[in-house]
């Protein structure tokens, strides 16, 4: 081999030293819709938008995280590298699909310092979900179950409203969390903590039109199906039969200060 081989040679593997170790998951992709996202490209974007509060190992701890906290002192940011989200469409304990990142990043997390990032092109953010998805090994190792089904909605009548309170306040007795009004404050709000030991209040139902994830009933009755994982909020899938949940929803909605239905109840 001859000097300038070597030199050559030596010259690589200290560049090879030195680089960052490329994450094994840069090969990861997101597919939403028509759109395919790169994860390598999705870096660049997180480390501009995303670090500062969901850290660079996406654990939740980046310099910001003390400071960005919800009206009640919580949550913290997402920690990606649990693989567990509360907003899917998909059966609890099952990892998201693509589409689900993509829109909570798009329309942000309610009540929480989780903003829009509907400003950026659907490109990037589709570049970011798949950045995201390499802090877990659950997205290399897992496929997510079938999304959950939601029949056509019923209507809204005076009886629909009165079975979705009696779920409420005595079946379901969600006023045990959420408050007999909805506020958030029933007598075990003070006892809920999140799957990492960060207190996590219920849901205060009269804050806004807007739920953590999304605004219309269609978000609403998903969320009673698949459950909010990493929170105390369970799925309701194996007690909410035929229309029931559609009754939840009517019933809730009449708890929103703003909403059509308020105070039908």
């Amino acid at each position: 081999m001859t000097p300038n081989k070597i030199i050559a040679r030596f010259i690589l593997g200290m560049a090879l030293a030195a680089a960052p170790a490329a994450p094994a998951a840069w090969a990861q992709q997101s597919h939403i819709g028509s759109l395919t996202g790169d994860a390598h490209t999705g870096q660049q974007l997180y480390r501009r938008y995303c670090v500062g509060c969901h850290g660079p190992k996406g654990d939740g701890k980046g310099e910001n995280a003390p400071y960005v906290v919800g009206p009640l002192g919580d949550p913290p940011p997402r920690n990606f590298t649990t693989g567990t989200y509360k907003c899917r469409s998909t059966p609890s304990g099952s990892i998201p699909y693509d589409s689900d990142i993509f829109n909570t990043i798009s329309r942000g997390v309610h009540a929480t310092y989780m903003p829009s990032w509907a400003a950026l092109t659907p490109q990037q953010r589709a570049n970011l979900v798949a950045y995201i998805k390499t802090f877990s090994n659950r997205f290399k190792n897992e496929k997510p179950d079938p999304a959950i089904a939601i029949p056509a909605e019923t209507a809204a009548t005076p009886d629909s409203i009165a079975r979705g309170k009696e779920l409420y306040q005595n079946t379901l007795k969600c006023g045990e969390c959420h408050g007999a009004a909805g506020h958030g404050d029933g007598p075990s709000a003070p006892t809920l903590f999140d799957n990492l030991g960060n207190k996590l209040p219920p849901y205060d139902f009269t804050s806004g039109l807007r739920f953590k994830c999304g605004e219309t009933d269609r978000d609403l009755y998903l969320i009673f199906l698949s459950g909010l994982d990493g929170t105390a909020m369970p799925s309701y899938a194996d007690f909410l039969k035929g229309d029931q949940a559609w009754d939840l929803v009517h019933y809730l909605r009449t708890l929103q200060d703003h909403s059509p239905n308020a105070g039908k109840k």
